[in-house]
């Protein structure tokens, strides 16, 4: 029987016995993934980086997609059994150059991990007219996920993993306005609405894909020091927030409370090899465990990072899903046909 996430039904915590604290050393403890292979997007840098080392380390073999290979290849360059491939996800002649290449070499793919993801920059927009959160966070993944279909069928039992945000909460879609044509910009908006369409589309393509033996994740990596995502906020939005001081340097009390990269990719890889997940999909995840499904009894403090958590009804609405799945096919042109 097929099951679904629509609306939350399936969100509560299983008891995984990890926390926030967890890394992924730790959940990929007598995880064996010999005869893998993964994709991960954006796995030159951040937590794409600790999560293609941890799948390494269990037996993977795995093919790093980043916009700059050169980059991937040096902060790699001591890892074995990785593969570079360049792939633009703002552009859909790179999305699909990227698949082409791959469905040619006829390898089964058994995770596809789409972690690559923009935040905090002006307001810019792909070849479609796509703005470009919404065209790299979202769309691009759904592009991929479509054209690499075959290869994640042919495994016969693959998992999408969608690395989202707690920034969903910040901005449900407005199909009225998906690309910022008669309303003001704000980015925090423009990210928060490229995070809810890929909680939406986890719930979407889970449903989707059941028939086929894969299943569809999405998380919240928690708060995160050392990543690349705020090279371009300006330093006033994290003032605000009460992460800075004045002069633009994070709080050392805030500081010493954030994950760290090897505790922030826990998640991406709990998704990706949990037995716990055998049986259940279309989740948004947190802390290396089934989100709490926020209602409004989760207290939110910017600068308290363990309360940056839950996920938002909204974000997995059936509704919402289903209009989202028949946009993304309309704006790209085709249609998610392997299913």
């Amino acid at each position: 029987m097929i099951q679904t996430n629509y609306n939350g039904a399936l969100q509560h915590p299983l008891g995984s016995g990890f926390s926030a604290s967890s890394t992924t050393w730790d959940v990929i403890q007598n995880i064996q993934l010999h005869n893998t292979l993964a994709i991960v997007t954006g796995g030159n840098a951040g937590i794409g980086l600790e999560t293609v080392k941890t799948l390494v380390s269990a037996g993977a073999h795995v093919i790093v997609a980043a916009r700059d290979t050169e980059k991937a290849k040096r902060n790699l360059a001591d890892v074995p059994n990785v593969e570079f491939a360049a792939l633009d996800l703002m552009e859909p002649a790179s999305v699909d150059a990227f698949a082409a290449h791959f469905l040619a070499s006829n390898r089964p793919l058994h995770l596809l991990i789409n972690n690559a993801g923009i935040m905090w920059v002006p307001l810019r927009k792909n070849s479609k007219g796509i703005e470009s959160q919404l065209a790299t966070n979202y769309l691009g993944a759904f592009q991929l996920t479509a054209r690499l279909f075959p290869a994640l069928k042919a495994a016969n039992g693959a998992r999408v993993v969608n690395v989202s945000s707690y920034g969903h909460q910040m901005a449900d879609i407005d199909f009225n306005d998906l690309n910022f044509e008669q309303r003001d910009y704000f980015t925090l908006t423009g990210y928060g609405q490229s995070k809810t369409a890929l909680n939406l589309f986890t719930v979407e393509l889970d449903r989707r894909a059941q028939a086929s033996n894969v299943r569809a994740y999405v998380l919240h990596p928690g708060s995160v020091l050392g990543t690349e995502l705020g090279r371009e906020e300006p330093i006033d939005l994290f003032i605000q927030m009460g992460t800075h001081d004045t002069n633009g340097v994070i709080k050392p009390e805030v500081a010493a409370r954030l994950k760290t990269l090897d505790q922030g990719a826990a998640t991406t890889v709990w998704c990706a090899t949990s037995p716990l997940l055998n049986h259940i999909g279309g989740v948004y995840c947190e802390d290396a465990d089934v989100a709490e499904l926020d209602l409004g009894q989760i207290e939110h403090k910017f600068d308290e990072p363990a309360t940056i958590r839950g996920v938002q009804p909204y974000s997995l609405n059936e509704n919402s899903a289903k209009r989202l799945w028949e946009w993304s096919e309309r704006v790209l042109g085709f249609q998610f046909v392997s299913l």
